[in-house]
């Protein structure tokens, strides 16, 4: 059974005239009737009755037009699902982001591609910059929104907003309650970091910052996970860093925020995505992406 012949036996059923139904499928008349003809060879069954007068339905025919119209529709509906797929209105995103971005980026971004594209589905997972790059590599992202513009020609990004890194300090630490500090004054302090392989944007920040000064950080320890820096930090012994989107949050646990100064150590937010062979639904995602833009960055 083929597809033609389908459409064939429904223009006849609805045209009840052999010629009428071949002009309608700009095919001749002869073509037509062997269209029937092969259909009803393949189901055994006499679909149509045809006179020298008239041309009407059997009643296998009858319940075979209901039939043929729903696969039909079926059918063109599975090809447009396809093509939605392959251009990135439907289907599947993956992407990851970073705590930032999940607060300034993926509310706004997420509502505008749900009005535009309801059928397409964002798979979210938030990681560290690192990780989120490693992901793009292997396949397992499509978008990433991280820390950084990294560096190499397999990535393409777009930055889009930048916040400055703050120091985070628990009561009874001498900076607990400053505003703000020269940051030369973080020789005098021991601090914690996170590792450079997860956090690379937010490493080389802070240690540039550090070579500006003309000082070197009394790093104790790196820990990498949220909620342990939180609780190092919570001894009152360390000095943390977070970015001021995560930092300006931090009131409830407890813990001050005091913006760093002469130098300010800033990161810019980005969109990374593959520069060859981006997947339709990151091409997609990114055009929802800059229709919610511009992300304000967050002030101290």
């Amino acid at each position: 059974m083929e597809l033609r012949h389908l459409e064939s036996f429904l223009a006849i059923a609805d045209e009840l005239h052999f010629g009428r139904a071949a002009a309608a499928l700009h095919i001749s008349q002869p073509s037509l009737s062997q269209h029937l003809q092969r259909l009803e060879r393949s189901m055994g069954v006499r679909l149509v009755d045809r006179g020298s007068h008239h041309v009407t339905l059997t009643e296998a025919g009858e319940v075979f037009r209901a039939e043929a119209r729903r696969l039909l529709d079926q059918l063109r509906d599975a090809v447009e699902m396809t093509r939605k797929v392959g251009s990135g209105y439907a289907g599947t995103v993956r992407v990851g982001f970073n705590y930032p971005a999940g607060r300034r980026v993926l509310p706004l971004t997420l509502d505008r591609l749900a009005q535009a594209y309801p059928r397409l589905r964002p798979e979210l997972v938030e990681k560290r910059s690192g990780p989120q790059l490693a992901d793009l590599v292997a396949g397992r992202l499509d978008v990433a929104l991280l820390f950084g513009v990294p560096e190499g020609p397999y990535f393409a990004s777009r930055a889009l907003f930048r916040t400055p890194l703050m120091a985070l300090v628990a009561p009874g630490h001498p900076l607990f309650g400053r505003r703000s500090m020269p940051f030369r004054e973080l020789a005098e302090h021991r601090s914690i970091l996170f590792s450079r392989e997860l956090s690379p944007a937010s490493h080389d920040a802070l240690s540039q910052a550090a070579k500006q000064s003309g000082i070197r950080l009394n790093v104790t320890d790196e820990v990498n996970d949220s909620m342990a820096t939180a609780m190092v930090i919570a001894t009152g012994t360390v000095v943390g860093f977070a970015s001021a989107t995560r930092a300006v949050e931090t009131s409830a646990m407890g813990l001050s925020a005091v913006a760093l100064v002469e130098p300010e150590p800033t990161l810019d937010v980005c969109a990374v995505w593959p520069a060859r062979d981006s997947s339709p639904g990151a091409r997609v995602f990114l055009a929802g992406l800059e229709a919610a833009a511009p992300f304000a960055a967050v002030g101290l």
